[in-house]
């Protein structure tokens, strides 16, 4: 008998919720373009405000700072090349740490980018920050910082309070990927300092194709695709009113509980210390948002590890899900001066809103499995 597959990878993409997808089935069945001003039309912008009200809430933001966007990657994308040129840039500071998507974005500008160091923890390095905001003044450079609130990859949440207080009150752009932190911490964008702040609807079980990017007044003139004017000239193309309504409902039933998914990742925790006691885990002298564990068992090479776990239905990851389906040693890991041998058998496990303690005890079941025949394996050869 096949066993029923167990979903243990939330960070990459969260099961769509039941309220999103009822969004989009009642969307589907309108039809117009929510730009025209007739009945149609109207009916789906009627969807498009609801949804952006409905983020907004969610995001502690007024609905007009809510841009729509085809994803988290365009929303970072749109923040660090649009905010490069709106704010003249000289440079673009961020982390070691950071996502693909906003180094690549970085990388993107043409500007010279300056890495800011975390510690073996996980957490961005504050006083090589205080450092770079010095030496930018000394240069009298504008920079875009662009760091992250929550690391996809260990779950370790950055001190974003002290990154406000030292970047906020200067010229400097402050840009946040708050991909991960979105409907697990209070963002309270309106009241804070970040200029701009992306969020993912998949995250929280929307469907994906659906992101935001987060815009203060001030930066409002931040462009990426002009296209026809949809968004309030802030980014072109004609909104996909069924994909919103869906990332609204979404974030209007998000529920987050992170007393019962602390306890899911410390059963986990738990249990693989029991397996293998020489288990490391990641970050766990940092503050952790507490639905994702990031572990390695020295000599358990994540690659074979996530096969034979899949052969058994449990579906987890070795990390950020968008490094082109590529297994391997962790950029995270290894800023955070991770052996590149221990970093290949990192794995990733990640619960969320429909995650019960029978996913974690499938997990540790199929681990302990895993081990067994390795140990088997080991004395047969």
């Amino acid at each position: 008998m096949t066993r029923a597959a167990t979903y243990l990878d939330h960070n990459a993409s969260s099961p769509l919720r039941p309220e999103a997808r009822e969004a989009v089935l009642a969307a589907l069945d309108l039809v117009g373009n929510p730009s025209s001003v007739h009945a149609h039309g109207r009916a789906l912008r009627n969807l498009v405000e609801t949804g952006r009200r409905q983020v907004a809430e969610l995001a502690g933001a007024e609905p007009k700072q809510v841009v729509f966007t085809g994803s988290a990657t365009e929303a970072i994308t749109q923040a660090i090349l649009g905010g490069a040129r709106a704010f003249s840039a000289g440079a673009v500071a961020l982390s070691a740490g950071e996502h693909a998507a906003v180094g690549k974005a970085a990388e993107a500008t043409g500007l010279p980018v300056w890495t800011i160091s975390l510690d073996g923890e996980g957490r961005i390095d504050l006083d090589q920050l205080t450092v770079t905001l010095q030496k930018a003044e000394e240069q009298g450079l504008t920079l875009l910082v662009a760091l992250h609130w929550v690391n996809n990859e260990t779950g370790v949440i950055q001190p974003i309070e002290r990154i406000n207080a030292l970047v906020g009150p200067t010229r400097h752009t402050l840009f946040i990927d708050a991909v991960q932190a979105f409907g697990k911490r209070p963002l309270e964008f309106a009241t804070s300092a970040p200029d701009m702040m992306a969020v993912s609807g998949h995250k929280i079980g929307a469907p994906a194709g659906i992101g935001a990017l987060l815009v203060k007044s001030h930066a409002d003139t931040v462009r990426l695709i002009p296209g026809g004017g949809q968004e309030q000239g802030r980014r072109g193309g004609t909104e996909s009113a069924t994909l919103i309504a869906a990332f609204g409902a979404a974030a209007a039933a998000n529920d987050y509980d992170a007393e019962t998914l602390s306890a899911l990742v410390q059963r986990v925790e738990a249990g693989l210390r029991k397996l293998a006691p020489d288990v490391v885990i990641f970050g766990q002298g940092a503050n952790r948002i507490g639905n994702v564990t990031n572990f390695a068992v020295p000599g358990v090479g994540n690659a074979t590890a996530m096969m034979a776990l899949d052969l058994m239905g449990l579906s987890v990851s070795s990390g950020s899900a968008c490094s082109s389906g590529k297994v391997g040693a962790s950029h995270v890991l290894a800023a955070m001066g991770v052996p590149r041998d221990l970093a290949n058998c990192a794995l990733r496990v990640s619960f969320g809103w429909n995650s019960t303690m029978a996913d974690a005890d499938a997990f540790l079941a199929g681990f302990e499995t895993l081990l067994s025949r390795q140990k088997r394996a080991g004395k047969a050869a």
